[in-house]
């Protein structure tokens, strides 16, 4: 089932009178959404029974948490040691994943650096491979491990690129950022099209069952000659990409992923707007 849900806490989130991740899933039922996005993005400071606390809030009232692991990853770092802590930055994410009951971990792949393109990208594919063995001997195979799509050119992560890391061990699964890619492909996606095009791709390369529930990011995101330069809300009329031909698309190829929004300061009003427009399709 598609599952529609926000990054974070919202503004209004505070402005309702919530003050804690654990009252999430009472403030997620006024909005008709599904699922949260707990972001460790500048790092772990969360105690484990705190996290055990909030996976039990959400256990109660069925609702799906997922996790974003710190944006300090990048596998390929030429430093071997720097690439020490990105295997430790997922696994410590993972663990705590565990804790909230949740079985999704977003990360991001890598930035280019120095480096050519292609050194960068088999770098990268190669530490994967040994953080995969590393996940097996933990245990923690259960988890679905979501190599995002970037938006700025200079970082790893373009579709192909996400797609072919996804081809590394089934344990990974792809995160496709359509704010991202429509900022790194400077406004590409405005049609039923541009989306299925992509989509269709996915499914040719890594069979319909492992897309069905793909990860999906969505907000509309400002862009410049070099890709992303800021998160926006939905009431902005100048950068997309928009909602709407994109649940056209899922619609007709019958994918449901697990759909969060990564707007700026609006995300649970606008997941919820995203949900509406979804169900508004006719099957």
């Amino acid at each position: 089932m598609i599952k529609f849900g926000p990054s974070g806490n919202s503004q209004s989130f505070y402005q309702m009178g919530y003050k804690h991740t654990v009252q999430a899933p009472d403030y997620l039922n006024k909005f008709d959404l599904d699922c949260f996005e707990y972001s460790f993005g500048r790092g772990i400071t969360l105690s484990k029974e705190k996290a055990e606390q909030i996976g039990r809030a959400f256990a109660s009232a069925g609702k799906e948490i997922s996790v974003h692991a710190p944006y300090f990853i990048n596998f390929a770092n030429p430093n071997d040691e720097a690439a020490q802590k990105s295997y430790a930055y997922v696994l410590n994410s993972a663990q705590f994943l565990s804790y909230f009951g949740g079985d999704r971990l977003v990360f991001h792949p890598a930035a280019q650096g120095k480096s050519t393109r292609e050194q960068a990208v088999q770098r990268t594919a190669d530490r994967l491979k040994y953080l995969r063995d590393m996940i097996y001997e933990s245990g923690m195979q259960s988890i679905k491990y979501c190599p995002e799509t970037m938006g700025k050119i200079a970082q790893i992560g373009t579709l192909e690129e996400v797609v072919s890391f996804c081809k590394i061990d089934e344990i990974y699964l792809p995160a496709i950022d359509f704010g991202h890619l429509n900022a790194r492909e400077q406004g590409s996606l405005n049609t039923v099209e541009d989306y299925r095009s992509r989509l269709e791709y996915m499914i040719a390369e890594l069979g319909y069952e492992r897309v069905k529930h793909f990860h999906v990011h969505f907000s509309k995101i400002m862009y410049g000659g070099k890709g992303e330069i800021k998160h926006l809300t939905f009431d902005d009329v100048q950068y997309g990409p928009e909602f709407e031909p994109l649940a056209v698309a899922l619609r007709q190829l019958k994918l449901e992923p697990y759909i969060v929004c990564e707007s700026d300061g609006t995300q649970a009003e606008d997941a919820r707007t995203m949900k509406q427009i979804y169900n508004s399709l006719s099957a």
